[in-house]
């Protein structure tokens, strides 16, 4: 396949109000990542109310979403690619995960609606990742190769800083409180679920300002596709496996960072995934505790992160990923040494891990999006959350397994007791993700990735 080397991404940038209103879409869809998924929605609906084995069936949910997210992911950015309407998809998708935050207020405490919840959240999380495709796929639309550090850092650290305002205003405001705003109870669930409609109502705020701020421009494909050669979707599949095996073909670079993002990735992940269970389990935080260092771990992660931004763009990506990694495995080091020295060892190592979670989550996204062909941003951020999904089971595996490890090393029967070896299996991820990332070239521009990109 053909490819024309478009200008400079230089010539097409638009600072100020533009980038303001993309990051405030990161902002607004915490909302969702942050306070449905991770901390109220999840919580509430595998509760005793809605009967045994809740957990286990939001587990099967979450898979059948990451599968769907998997399959469709590539093939919706490319298609928003070709048809020049990725503001357009995005709002779609964004509409649909606020759609479903409103659906979450209808579902009660009883198993009778358990399956409706569990429905709700896994098509939320695919909206969610389909949505976000879009999103980083504008990233070079609002941003010059000399400011995508800063602008990425600038919407993934309002992010975190995002969900910690919310989550404190639906905790302390509506959850806490015996009577909170509004004069709502927790009498049949109503605390959380009007939660849910607030959720929706941020995530469509600070969803506006880019949906009605970057105008969709139709792209050479739409033309093509005006002109009769509309691509359907099985084409859309063959046009996605096309451009996998032309990316191993021609431009390994990019495929290899896919593949070791991707396991980095995973192990960020598992840094906050497991870390509040850490926190309890291994240093004595109560439930209180857990909270307040969650608050202060995703306002350090996101006040990094924006700072870091102007690093990424004056050394490099890779540079920034490879000292975040770098000084992330030594002070996990420290955590697991430390783990009989209490509370404190644990606010001090915990708090640097999460200083450098977010600039590596940023400058991975910067990092590709400086290689990724001028319109073919949707497909390749697409296959960015496809390799992401492919890889998710590693960070859990490598936690219970390090747990079971270190049960048998030192010959304690309970593992509970032997928690603090679970970060040397998340280490461990981190460290093989940094490993894969060493040899892959830094500051390829972006005309260069295409014409090695070239035709067959």
């Amino acid at each position: 396949m053909t490819h024309e080397v478009a200008p400079a991404t230089a010539d097409k940038a638009r600072p100020g109000w533009p980038v303001v209103a993309w990051s405030l879409w990161d902002w607004g869809a915490a909302a969702f990542n942050a306070v449905i998924t991770t901390f109220v929605f999840s919580v509430y609906i595998t509760s005793d109310d809605f009967g045994p084995g809740a957990s286990s069936k939001l587990g099967w949910a979450l898979a059948t979403a990451g599968l769907l997210i998997a399959v469709l992911a590539p093939v919706s950015g490319q298609r928003a690619d070709r048809s020049g309407r990725r503001g357009f998809w995005l709002a779609v998708n964004t509409g649909l995960v606020v759609l479903a935050a409103v659906g979450m207020f209808f579902v009660r405490p009883s198993p009778d609606y358990l399956w409706l919840g569990l429905l709700l959240l896994a098509a939320g999380n695919v909206f969610f990742e389909l949505a976000q495709v879009n999103y980083n796929a504008m990233l070079n639309e609002i941003s010059t190769p000399q400011t995508v550090g800063r602008v990425s850092g600038l919407g993934w650290g309002l992010g975190y800083i995002g969900g910690i305002v919310l989550l404190l205003f639906v905790y302390f405001g509506l959850i806490s409180p015996d009577v909170g705003l509004f004069g709502v109870t927790d009498e049949d669930g109503s605390n959380v679920r009007v939660a849910m409609l607030v959720c929706a109502v941020w995530t469509a705020v600070f969803s506006l300002p880019v949906i009605l701020t970057l105008r969709d421009r139709p792209s050479s494909a739409a033309d093509a596709d005006e002109a009769g050669e509309r691509v359907g979707i099985v084409e859309s599949y063959r046009h996605l496996f096309r451009t996998i095996r032309d990316l191993w073909r021609h431009d390994r670079n990019t495929a290899y960072f896919l593949g070791a993002s991707a396991v980095f990735r995973d192990g960020l992940a598992g840094v906050f995934t497991f870390g509040g269970v850490l926190a309890a389990g291994a240093f004595g935080f109560s439930d209180g505790d857990v909270i307040i260092f969650g608050v202060a771990a995703n306002l350090v992660a996101g006040v990094a992160t924006i700072a870091f931004g102007a690093l990424d763009d004056r050394l490099g990506p890779k540079r920034v990923i490879v000292l975040s990694l770098s000084c992330m495995l030594g002070a996990g080091a420290a955590v697991f040494a430390l783990h009989d020295q209490g509370t404190t060892m644990f606010w001090i190592f915990g708090l640097v891990l999460c200083i450098f979670v977010g600039p590596a989550q940023s400058a991975s996204r910067t990092f590709l999006a400086r290689l990724i062909p001028e319109g073919e941003e949707g497909e390749i951020f697409g296959l960015y959350a496809t390799t992401g999904r492919a890889v998710s089971f590693m960070a859990p595996a490598a936690w219970s397994t390090a747990i079971i490890l270190g049960a048998a090393v030192t010959g304690v029967s309970d593992r509970d007791d032997v928690m603090h070896w679970g970060i040397l299996g998340i280490l461990a991820v981190l460290a093989i993700g940094l490993c894969l990332l060493l040899p892959v070239r830094d500051g390829l521009s972006k005309d260069s990735a295409l014409m090695a990109h070239a035709t067959d």
